[in-house]
């Protein structure tokens, strides 16, 4: 018989780490937001303002499942209310319960929930949909335990799926199934020269314009760095490599603003150090630097897991903007993911208008919410939700 067992300190998951890391390896679409290291690094830097709700559901005294949550306070339409959600705060496009059977470990989490005493005003898992998982499982979850749950969009993502063929009719980078998002899986060849052709006609120009630019002023080259992690023997951050992309990221147009969007804000700059250091040792960076006879130009720093790639921050001299310094990074990266094997490029939510040339697709960032009879504030959220998917044919 399940059972769960609530951590609600961030020490006390220490004990657990072994039992998360072989879960981990077991979930299917996981990431790197998803281990305890990325965890403890989030928690240490944002936690203050929320309760860690992290349920371990064992059975015969074994952890066969983790479903991390989060109490937080947020701003809405319709008044403050207290969420209860995954740890992810929007710094990736996907979340969800840890281990082999996420539909048996989320409904005996969401048992759980629904026994213990009310800390949240609604009860809703975001970032749901990620590729190779089923948005069934978790609907069944929900209901498993008598909670009625609505479906509607979070957000959405700009993606390149690098094991869709685009080159044969009848295959598509994502379609819709009453269960959510799905990939769809092509056996035909592919590769970057498929990719590339089927970009539009006026994004190949401009890429091959960028590349004749920047080889004029001497030899263009990636540097891509993926430790193996510290398992391997491989885990060095590199911190030249992360300094340098630092340095960009102050040279960037985005240097100016003050809300986290580049790795030197202030907000934000001591927890990404410490996320790259945990990432390295976990063998989760994905850095990518685009060099102009070793002076770097533009930068790319993401996560990988498993092959899945999530573009967290990019950036490059502003001065090298007109030459597009940007563009052939991109570009050359997604080619080498190709080379790699890679499955997924994620390029991230915000700015999908001018990641639409890249992107093989979108796909739908999903959340399910469950909202109490009281407070009446949720209750007025969930109509108000009710409505813009109306207005929004959803």
């Amino acid at each position: 018989m399940p059972d769960v067992r609530e951590i609600n300190r961030l020490d006390e998951l220490e004990a657990y780490r072994p039992a998360w890391n072989s879960l981990l390896a077991e979930t299917a679409g996981a990431s790197f937001f998803q281990s305890l290291e990325w965890l403890e690094a989030y928690w240490r830097h944002f936690g203050a303002n929320q309760r860690l709700r992290v349920l371990i559901v064992t059975d015969g005294g074994q952890p066969v499942g983790i479903v991390p949550l989060v109490v937080r306070r947020e701003r809405t339409n319709v008044g403050p209310l207290r969420f209860l959600t995954y740890p992810l705060h929007d710094w990736g496009s996907f979340y969800g319960p840890i281990g082999p059977d996420p539909c048996r470990t989320l409904a005996t989490a969401l048992g759980h929930v629904r026994r213990t005493a009310r800390d949240w005003d609604v009860l809703e898992l975001r970032w749901l949909g990620a590729p190779d998982t089923d948005l069934a499982a978790t609907e069944c979850a929900f209901g498993a335990v008598g909670l009625r749950a609505y479906r509607t969009i979070y957000d959405r993502t700009a993606v390149v799926d690098l094991c869709a063929c685009e080159s044969a009719a009848t295959c598509r980078v994502r379609e819709t199934h009453q269960s959510g998002p799905m990939a769809v899986r092509c056996t035909h060849p592919t590769g970057w020269d498929a990719y590339f052709n089927a970009r539009p006609r006026a994004w190949r120009r401009n890429y091959r314009a960028c590349q004749k630019k920047l080889a004029a002023r001497g030899e263009v080259s990636l540097l891509r760095y993926r430790p193996r992690g510290s398992k391997e023997g491989d885990g060095d951050p590199r911190w030249d490599l992360y300094d340098a992309c630092e340095e960009l990221a102050r040279r960037s147009w985005q240097a100016a603003a003050s809300n986290g969007t580049t790795l030197s804000h202030d907000s934000v700059r001591p927890f990404l150090r410490e996320a790259h250091a945990a990432a390295a040792a976990a063998g989760a960076v994905d850095l990518n630097l685009l060099l102009q006879c070793g002076k770097p130009l533009a930068f790319a720093y993401n996560y990988h897991w498993r092959g899945y790639v999530y573009g967290l921050r990019v950036g490059f001299d502003a001065e090298a903007t007109h030459d597009g310094a940007g563009t052939l990074l991109v570009g050359e990266s997604i080619r080498d993911s190709f080379a790699r094997g890679d499955r997924l490029y994620d390029l991230g939510v915000g700015s999908l208008e001018c990641k639409r040339h890249v992107g093989t697709g979108l796909l739908d960032l999903l959340r399910l919410s469950h909202f109490p009879p009281t407070p009446l504030r949720a209750q007025l959220l969930r109509a108000r939700r009710w409505l813009e998917q109306r207005q929004l044919g959803h």
